[in-house]
């Protein structure tokens, strides 16, 4: 068994024994708990009692954190023309049409959101072997496929989160950074918690949310009590 470092054991023995904590706690304990010589993220998981191989079980949504992640998003837009010109003017970092489906074909994906207008689909179509599993396929359900792109860049580059649930329910998220005020770091995970109770979907059957963990990049994982946390 390799031998632990001595930061990790410290931060590893700092979270011994506590568990369902407060969201405030648990961004307290996390955040001091964060020390390496980088920004860490913040990272949310949760386990939710969803089989995501049954449509009406899935978990899908978007939210706006109310401070932002933190990260510098790379926004790419499949657009021609006129909303090509809008997705520019709004800050895209990429912006393309067959030109960008080849380059992506290709292997190069340099980019956190792709966006396209509705008459783009056809051409992303193709990419959703490539995209999809990378939760990356634009969906008109939670707003990257939209004749309004300049506002959907927009939303992109101020915070706004996607999450999916993944093969055995699970939900994760980065919710900001270490360097964030703990308040600050409070606030968007509860935005986050709560917009995945919303998203609740119609086939789940018993207990929705299962359990709630809070880590930072290289940090130990604390666990949320469940019903604080979603207000439950």
């Amino acid at each position: 068994m390799a031998k632990l470092g001595k930061r990790t054991r410290a931060a590893r023995e700092a979270v011994a024994g506590k568990e369902n904590l407060s969201v405030d706690e648990a961004v307290a304990l996390v955040k001091a708990n964060a020390t390496s010589k980088f920004d860490e993220t913040i990272e949310i998981a949760l386990n939710l009692g969803v089989d995501t191989r049954h449509a009406d079980q899935m978990v899908r949504g978007v939210v706006g954190l109310p401070n932002g992640t933190g990260k510098t998003m790379r926004v790419a837009v499949f657009a021609r023309g006129p909303k090509a010109d809008e997705a520019k003017e709004a800050g895209a970092d990429i912006i393309g049409a067959e030109d960008l489906m080849e380059t992506i074909q290709g292997g190069t994906i340099e980019f956190d959101r792709c966006i396209a207008t509705p008459d783009m689909m056809p051409i992303v179509g193709r990419l959703g072997k490539v995209l999809g599993p990378r939760n990356l396929m634009p969906n008109p359900k939670v707003g990257t496929v939209t004749m309004d792109v300049k506002a959907a860049v927009e939303a992109a580059k101020g915070g706004e989160v996607q999450f999916k649930a993944e093969k055995g329910g699970v939900v994760h998220a980065g919710v900001g950074k270490a360097s964030f005020d703990e308040a600050k770091l409070v606030e968007n995970v509860r935005a986050f918690i709560s917009a995945v109770a919303k998203a609740k979907p119609s086939g789940a059957k018993g207990t929705y949310m299962k359990k709630i963990a809070l880590s930072s990049t290289m940090g130990p994982g604390v666990t949320l009590d469940v019903a604080a946390a979603a207000g439950e």
